[in-house]
């Protein structure tokens, strides 16, 4: 091969050397030296201690995500605006709308109060509506974050962005980046797996793809019965033996293609390969709810043949945080009530509210909320303003409003029992303590000892980073 041709990752792999050996070296050096920009994580995705190697002390192992895909109206569940309510039906003030760009509703449009009963709950006191009285019971076990903002107003690019940090698909998700910075606990099962029920998503397999990172590192999508993934057990007449002898023989071939040709990928693919069987044995265990009781399974809501439901997906994202699973995203779609968000509100509450609350209060009593994030929310909020169009058919539904919606976290690290930001007497921007998405993912690689700003990719000439040129750690939250 001319040399003029041999590009440098080439030379490394060449060389056996490799980008994952460089930054398995760089995770497990001391603190001091984890000040490269070089990313400081295992590019092979194998596991690696959480003690030493990282730029500051570790607050929790492992992440579940809970995305509430459509986007929840933050005023009709969290941000209690009782000035809506004294608006009601009338125009909202021009000066507030001014320069704002909206998908489907037109300037004037009229005021829409809350649907619902805002109560408080717990010693904290938080503001919580009614359509979530599970949520209610744990008040004091999460934090509220009512001033969260985002720079995209549409679903696809809006859901992108919040999953990686990107609204552009192609970038590396948030579970992506931390098994490439950390690598995973688990041997034998993914260390970022995806578990979807509800419907269908606008941002689709870009929110969980591996983007420029080794192909390891991309998020494993899971069916919620059978296997968890297709094709999983060995057709008939296949031995274990047998699968044994010819994946050796795979990797010989391709261990060979690669010292003679050094193509990208294909220690990626290697240990694809290997994942899959060691899969084999654990995946059946993993989906097996025979040993859970029916005490558990009562608490959140499910029955041991519930297949696809969002609260069976809640108590497998606990079984795959006690196999040692780094990062676990749940997808729950159908939020997107431009009509009709009282009864849309209602039929998503019923679906997760009791899923949600079981998962934190499973963590805690099996002493695993300690050294767990978990993390509920959508990509935007919803408008004040009320959506209705005869030519569509809508009528009382909100559209969508990037300015602010509130998202809340619990568990390893997180101050619980507060309220965090402030909107305006109409729920429109924030006014205290504003938190862009950019800060959420900051915050949540802070909590597994990454600075967000020295986890890097160099990709197309320049180096890549979750949050790309911004975010900061919220210290009310977990200072």
């Amino acid at each position: 091969m001319n040399l003029k041709e041999v590009t440098r990752r080439q030379l490394f792999a060449a060389c056996g050397i490799g980008l994952g050996k460089i930054s398995l070296a760089s995770l497990l050096a001391d603190d001091t030296a984890a000040a490269s920009p070089i990313a400081s994580g295992s590019a092979s995705g194998s596991a690696t201690s959480l003690n030493g190697g990282l730029h500051h002390r570790a607050k929790i192992k492992r992440v579940i995500y809970l995305f509430m895909a459509g986007a929840p109206s933050q005023l009709d569940l969290f941000d209690h605006k009782p000035k809506l309510v004294e608006l009601e039906g009338k125009p909202i003030p021009p000066s507030v709308i001014a320069g704002q760009r909206y998908a489907f509703i037109q300037p004037g449009a009229a005021v829409l109060s809350p649907r619902f009963k805002f109560n408080r709950y717990g010693q904290s006191g938080a503001e919580i509506a009614e359509p979530l009285p599970h949520l209610a019971e744990i008040a004091d076990d999460v934090a509220l974050i009512r001033s969260v903002h985002t720079d995209q107003f549409n679903h696809a690019p809006a859901q992108i962005f919040v999953n990686t940090g990107s609204p552009i698909p192609g970038r590396p998700a948030m579970g992506s980046w931390l098994t490439y910075g950390l690598g995973s606990e688990a041997d034998d099962l993914p260390g970022f797996v995806v578990l979807k029920s509800g419907g269908n998503l606008s941002g689709g397999a870009a929110m969980w793809s591996n983007g420029f990172l080794p192909g390891q590192h991309q998020g494993v999508p899971f069916r919620t019965s059978g296997d968890p993934i297709l094709h999983v057990a060995n057709p008939p007449g296949i031995s274990r033996q047998t699968q044994r002898a010819t994946l050796d023989l795979l990797t010989d071939l391709n261990r060979r293609r690669e010292a003679s040709l050094a193509v990208d990928g294909i220690n990626s693919r290697i240990e694809s390969y290997e994942m899959a069987y060691r899969m084999q044995t654990r995946a059946p265990e993993l989906m097996d709810f025979s040993g859970e009781s029916d005490e558990t399974l009562s608490m959140y809501g499910t029955q041991r043949d519930d297949a696809g439901s969002f609260a069976k997906n809640c108590l497998l994202a606990r079984r795959l945080a006690e196999r040692g699973v780094r990062f676990i995203q749940l997808y729950h779609s159908g939020w997107d009530h431009h009509s009709n968000v009282e009864g849309g509100l209602k039929a998503q509450c019923r679906a997760t509210d009791q899923g949600c609350a079981a998962l934190v209060k499973d963590l805690k009593q099996r002493g695993m909320l300690d050294e767990t994030l978990v993390v509920w929310g959508g990509e935007f909020g919803r408008t004040p303003m009320v959506e209705a169009s005869a030519a569509l058919g809508r009528s009382l539904g909100r559209d969508h409003h990037p300015q602010a919606f509130t998202m809340w976290m619990a568990g390893g690290g997180v101050r619980a029992g507060q309220t965090i930001g402030k909107t305006d007497d109409l729920g429109f921007h924030p006014v205290e303590d504003a938190v862009h998405v950019h800060d959420i993912q900051a915050t949540i690689l802070h909590q597994l000892g990454i600075d967000h700003e020295r986890l890097t990719f160099t990709f197309a000439g320049r180096p890549f980073r979750l949050t790309d040129v911004h975010g900061h750690v919220i210290e009310k939250l977990v200072g």
